[in-house]
């Protein structure tokens, strides 16, 4: 059974409006699977829906039709707050602006990332080891603002792989980084989600980083017209 399942797929979004300057889109995915400990980068051109598909699979839209199963449960079927929960129990999210919290230092930015798992005690410790092995040290108690372009995004990849996730996603996550950077950021994001046991689906425009993955997919390869 895949870890995660995509059925008969649905979004519509925007409307038909040309006194809006509106144009409608619709994502249709009639199926895509990702097995456990599978690592995929999608690729494909701006506004072709990666991004949309990953909000749909994290929980934070919600498709017009269909299923979306992760770890045999279809999230689709769950309450905003439910989803809310089951994402941040499940799911890891890399995000291309980073949304770090700007009045929270690096390890608390780290630990907040495991908000919901309540009474874990080794949040603080585990928090800080994964900055310590990405190279943050001197950093823990640093804000955002303090921080480089290249360690806010490693603050990000920490916070996202606090809670030890089933899944992690990724959008464009060396956007903002030079190109020296970028291997770096991938190779310690597929390290310590291959650790941990997590499936990996990374968003990128980048043919240098699909090249570092054993697959990759287009994501015109399987959305219906």
């Amino acid at each position: 059974m895949p870890l995660l399942e995509i059925t008969n797929l649905v979004k519509r979004l925007g409307r038909n409006n040309a006194a809006q300057n509106e144009q409608q889109f619709t994502l249709r995915i009639p199926h895509f699977a990702l097995e456990q400990g599978a690592e995929l980068v999608l690729t494909g051109a701006s506004g072709s829906g990666k991004t949309t598909l990953l909000n749909l699979i994290c929980g934070i839209i919600a498709p017009d039709e269909g299923s979306i199963k992760l770890l045999n449960t279809n999230i689709v079927g769950l309450t905003e707050a439910a989803r809310d929960r089951f994402r941040a129990g499940n799911i890891g999210i890399v995000y291309q602006a980073f949304n770090l919290l700007q009045g929270f230092t690096a390890l608390e930015n780290v630990m907040l990332g495991a908000a919901f798992q309540k009474g874990n005690v080794d949040i603080p410790v585990r928090s800080e080891e994964l900055l310590v092995r990405l190279g943050l040290k001197e950093c823990l108690r640093r804000k955002p603002a303090e921080l480089s372009i290249g360690q806010q995004q490693r603050v990000a990849v920490a916070r996202a792989l606090i809670s030890k996730p089933a899944l992690i996603l990724a959008d464009e996550p060396t956007a903002s980084i030079d190109e020296a950077n970028s291997a770096t950021v991938i190779e310690e994001i597929r390290s310590l989600a291959r650790e941990q046991g997590s499936t990996l689906l990374v968003v990128s425009h980048d043919k240098n980083i699909a090249q570092m993955f054993p697959a990759t997919q287009a994501i015109h390869d399987f959305i219906a017209p």
